[in-house]
């Protein structure tokens, strides 16, 4: 009975997405209504003669600048794209693709970007996607949080090659494991671009594939991480407990912040458990509380309490607007991630549990009609 009913949910899900996402179109005309945001990709994914990029897997990394349309109504939260044809004053739209032929024209341009903002804003954000999602997705994601945000700085994002489709969750786990050593080759290359700091944020299974890239570069670089990286943002991470805490060992030290967002009404990763066949054992994004993992330096901050108004109950961080509000103004308050572990104690509402060197807050959801 598992078994079907969790067959019967791929198969909702798979109807429920009979659109082609494989192809969304350059419109650059959608920068006349839309606001544009810069999004900068690494991807190992093959290159269509269309100038867009699949799910096959290929060797190498393709460097590019992709220009996304916002469109003037949009609300923070909400993330609409039509696909083949996008509507660009309500959907978010691509506007612009350009290839880097090589990787010094990809650090120039990302320089440049960088030099938009003051020295102390000039960090790199790295958005790592998860399960079944497509590059223009991706892109689309990530100018959605960032501009939610107000993140300050340059977006890229690493596009690994997900198959882009429910039913192919086998495919994308054995992609993760395909893409770790670009993503260790992005890193990197950017500590040598001019960004101020680089801070990881990884969506579902983009957790794992994050958490085994830091992993072998620990083994190689003991150290490097926590040198290199300004912190570290799981959200919704689709990573068995045991395996992280295992990844964890590897660290000389951890990078500071280490901020995993967890939600237990997470619907997708309750169905990974199921696939999984372990009904009563929580994914990490989906941990009741911090006991498990109390030895580790990390903050997890659960977000159930905002989940049923969020568009998506597997990315509450990125999709409640309640919840993007609240954040947004904590990053304001903090105004860097220095020394954000007692920051983040102070300026986010809610019950704060304090076990060992974990830190787990229960962020007080929004208020309802009836209260």
């Amino acid at each position: 009975m598992q078994v079907l009913r969790t067959v019967c949910v791929f198969l909702l899900i798979g109807l429920a997405g009979c659109t082609d996402r494989s192809y969304s179109p350059t419109v650059p005309e959608a920068l006349n209504v839309g606001k544009p945001a810069t999004v900068f990709a690494a991807t190992n994914r093959e290159s269509l003669p269309d100038g867009t990029f699949g799910s096959e897997r290929t060797d190498g990394i393709s460097l590019l600048e992709l220009t996304v349309s916002i469109p003037p109504e949009h609300k923070p939260g909400s993330l609409k794209f039509g696909y083949a044809n996008p509507d660009p004053s309500a959907e978010f739209t691509m506007a612009g693709r350009r290839k880097f032929q090589t990787e010094a024209a990809f650090s120039s341009r990302l320089r440049q970007e960088l030099a938009k903002f003051p020295a102390n804003e000039r960090d790199v954000t790295v958005f790592v996607h998860g399960f079944n999602s497509t590059q223009a997705e991706t892109a689309f994601r990530a100018a959605q949080l960032t501009h939610d945000l107000n993140v300050p700085g340059a977006t890229v994002i690493y596009s690994w090659p997900s198959k882009g489709k429910a039913l192919g969750y086998a495919y994308d786990g054995d992609s993760v494991l395909f893409a770790r050593d670009g993503l260790e080759t992005l890193l990197r290359k950017l500590r040598t671009s001019g960004a101020g700091r680089v801070v990881v944020v990884a969506h579902s299974m983009g957790g794992l594939l994050t958490m085994e890239t830091l992993r072998q570069i620990e083994i190689k670089s003991p150290g490097w991480t926590a040198r290199n990286l300004g912190g570290v943002v799981l959200m919704s991470p689709d990573l068995d407990v045991d395996v992280f805490k295992s990844q964890m060992t590897r660290f000389a030290e951890v990078p500071q912040p280490f901020a995993i967002f967890v939600s237990q009404k997470d619907n997708i990763l309750t169905l990974s458990q199921r696939l999984r066949g372990l009904d009563g054992r929580a994914r990490l994004g989906n941990i009741n509380n911090a006991e498990e993992i109390s030895d580790l330096p990390v903050e997890v901050i659960d977000t159930t309490a905002f989940a049923d108004e969020a568009e998506s109950q597997h990315f509450v961080a990125a999709t409640s607007p309640a919840l993007l509000a609240l954040l947004n103004g904590a990053r304001e308050t903090a105004q860097s991630f220095e020394h954000s572990q007692d920051r983040l104690r102070r300026i986010l509402p809610g019950q704060i549990v304090i076990r060992d060197n974990a830190v787990e807050i229960a962020l007080e959801g929004p208020p309802s009609d009836n209260r």
